[in-house]
């Protein structure tokens, strides 16, 4: 799990539970300032479900494969697909970010990881070359685990996102970030009351 992995980096008893020690603690290891570590782990929390998911699920009914990837799942291909997340990802992530087509594999291989989802090959090999890991290319569920949140940290720097930081610990701020991360303001009410608890923990 990532939260028990994360508190076995940083020195803390590794009970799964993301409380304010927790929160201190990968604050000072990831060498946040107080408003950094507010924007970060609210935002992760709620990409997370509050750290309990750190992989896509695409478990996908037609209907929604049709809705989502309306050129990739039309009707007659969706129903058979449908409900099967492997084959979707093989399909959806098929011939692009660095994949093979779809008999590759590449598409599960390398879906969506982390406390902000890594997605594709050539994204994993990156993120794996910024950090000197090149296991992680070999063995990527280790984004989803050891590594969750530095892939998250990567694409906080590599996104320029820390200068929005910044910016203090406000709404206004906060929905810039969420559209940077989201593309909308998807769960704005959420990411708001998460940053707002961790920076309170903070002080």
């Amino acid at each position: 799990m990532a939260i028990k992995d994360l508190q076995t980096k940083i020195g803390v008893t590794p009970d799964g539970t993301f409380g304010p020690e927790t929160l201190r603690t990968a604050v000072k290891y990831y060498k946040l300032d107080s408003p950094e570590g507010a924007h970060f782990f609210g935002q992760t929390a709620h990409e997370t479900e509050s750290f309990a998911i750190f992989s896509e699920n695409l478990n996908y009914s037609a209907d929604t494969l049709t809705k989502v990837w309306p050129k990739l799942f039309p009707a007659d291909i969706a129903a058979k697909y449908a409900h099967q997340p492997e084959k979707i990802a093989n399909r959806a992530y098929a011939n692009r970010m660095g994949n093979g087509d779809e008999n590759s594999g590449d598409g599960w291989k390398y879906r969506g990881r982390g406390a902000i989802q890594l997605t594709g090959k050539e994204n994993y090999q990156l993120f794996a070359n910024h950090i000197a890991v090149p296991a992680i290319v070999l063995n990527p569920d280790l984004v989803a685990t050891e590594y969750a949140f530095e892939s998250a940290l990567y694409f906080f720097e590599i996104n320029k996102l820390w200068s929005i930081c910044e910016k203090g610990v406000n709404e206004p701020t906060i929905a810039e970030l969420t559209k940077r991360i989201n593309g909308g303001t998807n769960g704005l009410d959420d990411r708001i009351a998460k940053t707002d608890k961790y920076f309170t923990e903070l002080q």
